[in-house]
C-alpha cells in the first residue's frame, strides 16, 4: 500500500472559529497610538475607516471568535486547503527530514488572502458600506478583495505597487475579472500620491505609499471603508483557519512538526499557520517557528521595535510593531508582497516573547528553491512562498548534515502562475541582488515618531 501525499479533511471538520493570539500573549498587544496626541485609540476612533465588527475583532482578546456562516459558506469553495507530504523534495535532498506543506494555492484568487478577504467583505456589507478601497503589492490581496467583494455586492477601487503593476499585468486582469478598478500606485489621485510623483515621478512605489492613497480615499467618503490584507490584528486573526485545520490534517499523517515556517512580509501568512502552533510552544510544546523575509526589506532582522506609522503619507495610527521606518523604500523586487516596511504587531510582540526566530534570504536564492521545489513537486511557487521553501531546504539540509529526522510544516501560502514574468527575469540571468542600503534605513529610523507611552 503506498503512502498518502495528500492530507484531506472533509468540510464539515472546517473550523469553525478563528483562533485569537492575543489571548495568550504573556503580555498585552500595545495599542494603536493617535500621532497627534500619543494617545491610545479605540474601536470608536478607527470607525471612518473600518466597520465595527471588524475593529471589535481587532480589540478583543477573546481566545476564540466564530467565523460567521456565510463567510464560512463561502471559504467551502476552496477549503480545507490541502496538507501535503513534500515526499519527492526530500528525496531528492536526501533527508531524514519529513516536508509538510499547506497549500493556499487552491484558493480562486490562488493564495491564502481570501481568508481574511471574505471576512473583511462580510463585515462591512453587513454594516451597509457600499465600497471598499485597499491596495496591493504583488496583486494576491487586490485580486482577493476583488473576487470578495464582488460576491457581497461592493464595489472595490485597488491601488497597486507601481512596480507590480508593470511586472504582473495578469494579476491586473485578474481583478478587473472579478469586477475591480485597479490603479497604479503612487497616483494623481490622492494629496499622498501627487506630493510622491512631485518629488520622484518615476517612483516604483511601495506598499506604504499605496496604504496612504486608499486611506486618504477612504477616510473622504461616507460610504467607503478601507480593507488592509496584512498587518493587522483582526487580519491574522482570520488567517488561523490555516494553522487549526494543518493541526487536524497532521493528526491524520500522525506527525506533529518540529519546526513551522512561513514568509513575512506584513505577516498574516506566517501569522495564520504559527499562532496555533506557538499556542502550543506557551503550552510546553517543543516547535520552532521561522518567519522568513528578504534582505532587500529585512523588518523583522534589522528593524527595531518602536511606534511608527503604517503607511508613507503618515495618515495611519500609530502602530508599535518592527518597522524599518514609514520613508523606508524598498527596491524593487520580485517578492512584492514582501516589500512593507513594517511588521503586523502581533507578530512583532511574538519575536520580542521569543516565541519565534526570523531569517532572511536574497531572492536569487530564493528562486532557486522555488525552481527546485516546482520540478519535485510540480507547484510553481509565489516569489513571496519562495522564502519559505529556501529555508526549508536549509532545515531539510541541516537534518541530513546532524542525521536528525525532524518534521517541517510550512506555508505555501500561494501560487506564482501570474508571476512568470520573474521567473523569466530569473531563468535568462535577469535577476539580480541588491545589496541593502544601510545608511537608507537609518536615514529612514531617524524619522520615527517620538512616542511616549
Amino acid at each position: 500500500m503506498t503512502e498518502s501525499t495528500k492530507y484531506l479533511l472533509s468540510e464539515d471538520r472546517m473550523p469553525k472559529a478563528w483562533y485569537n493570539l492575543a489571548a495568550d500573549l504573556p503580555g498585552p498587544v500595545p495599542p494603536p497610538v493617535h500621532p497627534g496626541t500619543g494617545q491610545p485609540m479605540g474601536p470608536e476612533d478607527l470607525a471612518p475607516l473600518f466597520p465595527m465588527g471588524v475593529l471589535e475583532q481587532e480589540a478583543s482578546t477573546e481566545r476564540w471568535i466564530d467565523i460567521p456562516e456565510p463567510v464560512r459558506d463561502v471559504y467551502r469553495l476552496w477549503r480545507p486547503s490541502p496538507l501535503v507530504r513534500a515526499r519527492r523534495l526530500e528525496a531528492a535532498l536526501d533527508t531524514p527530514a519529513k516536508i509538510f506543506f499547506k497549500y493556499e494555492g487552491v484558493s480562486p484568487a490562488g493564495s491564502h488572502k481570501p481568508n481574511s478577504a471574505v471576512a473583511q467583505a462580510f463585515y462591512n456589507k453587513q454594516e451597509g458600506v457600499k465600497r471598499l478601497v485597499t491596495e496591493t503589492g504583488a496583486g494576491q490581496w487586490g485580486s482577493s478583495l476583488a473576487f470578495a467583494g464582488n460576491l457581497f455586492g461592493l464595489t472595490v477601487e485597488v491601488y497597486m505597487v507601481r512596480i507590480s503593476f508593470n511586472q504582473k499585468p495578469y494579476r491586473r486582469a485578474l481583478m478587473e475579472t472579478y469586477g475591480a478598478t485597479c490603479i497604479p500606485s503612487p497616483s494623481p489621485n490622492t494629496a499622498a500620491g501627487r506630493a510622491i510623483l512631485e518629488t520622484n515621478p518615476d517612483s516604483n512605489g511601495s506598499l506604504g505609499i499605496a496604504i496612504s492613497e486608499a486611506v486618504e480615499l477612504a477616510a473622504s467618503r461616507d460610504d467607503t471603508k478601507y480593507a488592509l490584507g496584512s498587518v493587522l490584528n483582526h487580519v491574522c486573526l482570520h488567517q488561523t483557519v490555516i494553522g487549526e485545520e494543518a493541526m487536524l490534517q497532521m493528526e491524520i499523517a500522525d506527525a506533529d512538526p518540529d519546526i513551522v515556517i512561513g514568509c513575512v512580509g506584513g505577516g498574516s501568512n506566517f501569522a495564520g499557520l504559527a499562532f496555533p502552533y506557538m499556542r502550543e510552544k506557551m503550552n510546553g510544546k517543543a516547535v520552532r517557528c521561522i518567519g522568513v523575509e528578504p534582505t532587500s526589506c529585512p523588518t523583522l532582522t534589522k528593524g527595531p521595535m518602536a511606534y511608527d506609522f503604517g503607511d508613507t503619507g503618515k495618515l495611519t495610527p500609530l502602530m508599535k510593531m518592527h518597522t524599518l521606518g514609514s520613508n523606508f523604500m524598498p527596491p524593487g523586487t520580485h517578492a512584492g508582497g514582501l516589500r512593507y516596511h513594517g511588521m503586523a504587531p502581533m507578530v512583532s510582540q511574538a519575536m520580542e516573547h521569543g516565541l519565534m526566530e526570523a531569517r532572511a534570504y536574497q531572492q536569487t536564492e530564493c528562486f532557486a528553491a522555488a525552481v527546485q521545489f516546482a520540478r519535485e513537486e510540480g507547484i510553481v511557487p509565489a516569489p513571496e512562498s519562495s522564502h519559505a521553501i529556501k529555508a526549508v531546504i536549509d532545515e531539510a539540509l541541516r537534518c541530513k548534515a546532524e542525521g536528525k529526522a525532524e518534521t517541517i510544516l510550512f506555508n505555501l501560502s500561494g501560487h506564482g502562475h501570474f508571476d512568470m514574468q520573474a521567473y523569466m527575469d530569473y531563468f535568462a540571468g535577469k535577476m539580480t541582488d541588491t545589496p541593502f542600503d544601510d545608511a537608507a534605513l537609518q536615514a529612514s529610523l531617524e524619522t520615527l515618531p517620538k512616542v511616549a507611552v
